[in-house]
């Protein structure tokens, strides 16, 4: 492998774009590949089509630098990193077809040497799927390739920094594979390597998010029993956690994203008997957001048999977390659209979506001014010490005012 390698980036979504761009300004030759043809269009034009703080002016500048460039096929490169999405199908089944396409449209353009390195949340055993694949389309390489796993531990709205600075678990299918994916990471991580193998690598990435998923599961299924109790959750929180060895998490709507929302499944999926635990969490977290709709669904019906009208229900927030824009997975667009299937009124705020087009928003002000009851779906800093007449009723899942 070169000094500095040629890279070639599969998929150029919240995790690849980035990725993509902070290799790139390192001074490597990056080739994002993306099968949508408008984002490979907006990306030339040194432009990004997802929010990030810091990121915009980063592509910007490695584009026009000549070092990032976006195409809907790849090339010959020396490192492969794939970035694809991984999500579920049926019975919480995960569904790998977006890497094994990904895989397949690259092995035409491998060349002995070449690194492989999937970056995809997957089940156990893929990288050594991907490995598979490989030797049965191109049998010559088998042995003369390198092919590794390293999971990507990021917060949205603090990627690029974290991308830089985490540190990170990097498996290979074998140690030269794994020494190999390490002295590539070093170009661009400052955050201490860690090396393992494949299967322990792809274990700690769906470990890591049905931790949380657990923990989350726990301060839900807390929230509902204080509301069942009469016992403020947030002051109760607030005080258990004056214990020097309990961290209690705050409750939401529920868990969104396209992690802790789906990665436990892929453990249960592959060993049903023994995730007890790891499946009842995600069922909690599940649970909690129909119970924060049926909370509100109640709501409006008193507010009916007390007014006489339909009640107008102001959803603050839809991302899956605050302060971003991400709605994959997102338990809080999940509460806003049952409430309009089911022919409730509603008034959807997102102030971090830009101009959407498939959604009628509206702002804050408005909407607390117009609508009947406010709901806090998201704890956005925006929504914090809101002026909201007394006589509106209020709704909130995430302890917006609270310390």
């Amino acid at each position: 492998m070169e000094n500095k390698p040629k890279v070639v980036m599969m998929g150029l979504g919240y995790i690849g774009l980035p990725t993509a761009a902070l290799i790139a300004s390192r001074g490597l030759n990056v080739i994002g590949v993306d099968i949508r043809e408008e984002v490979v269009e907006t990306i030339n034009k040194g432009k990004i089509h997802i929010v990030e703080p810091d990121l915009d002016g980063l592509v910007h500048h490695v584009v026009k630098e000549g070092y990032l460039k976006a195409s809907i096929s790849p090339e010959e490169a020396d490192v492969y990193l794939i970035a694809v999405p991984t999500p579920f199908k049926e019975n919480h089944v995960p569904d790998l077809s977006y890497v094994s396409s990904a895989v397949r449209k690259i092995i035409p353009t491998l060349k002995k040497g070449s690194l492989v390195i999937l970056e995809s949340t997957s089940p156990v055993g893929t990288t050594h799927k991907i490995q598979y694949l490989i030797k049965k389309e191109r049998p010559e390489l088998d042995g003369n390739i390198f092919i590794a796993y390293c999971p990507e531990r990021v917060l949205p709205g603090n990627i690029i920094h974290e991308l830089k600075h985490n540190q990170r678990a990097i498996g290979g299918i074998d140690e030269i594979s794994t020494q190999k994916a390490i002295t590539f990471y070093k170009h661009f991580v400052v955050g201490e390597l860690h090396a393992t193998n494949s299967k322990t690598a792809e274990m700690v990435k769906l470990v890591e998010n049905a931790s949380r998923d657990n923990q989350i599961a726990f301060a839900n299924e807390l929230s509902m029993i204080c509301d069942k109790a009469g016992i403020d959750v947030w002051e109760l929180i607030r005080l258990a956690n004056k214990h020097p060895r309990v961290n209690i998490l705050r409750p939401g709507t529920g868990v969104g994203g396209h992690c802790i929302a789906v990665d436990p499944w892929f453990i249960v999926s592959e060993f049903p008997e023994e995730a007890q635990l790891i499946k009842k969490s995600r069922e909690i977290n599940n649970y909690k957001t129909q119970w924060a709709l049926e909370r509100i669904k109640n709501t409006a019906l008193e507010f009916k048999l007390e007014h006489g009208r339909d009640a107008v229900i102001g959803c603050l927030g839809l991302a899956f977390k605050p302060d971003i824009d991400d709605l994959r997975e997102s338990p809080a667009l999940y509460v806003a659209e049952q409430l309009n299937a089911q022919g409730f009124k509603t008034m959807e705020v997102e102030p971090n979506l830009e101009n959407p087009t498939d959604r009628k928003l509206f702002t804050t002000q408005e909407t607390i001014l117009k609508a009947d009851i406010i709901v806090y779906l998201v704890g956005h800093k925006g929504f914090k010490n809101l002026q909201i007449e007394n006589t509106k009723k209020v709704l909130d899942f995430v302890g917006i005012d609270s310390n």
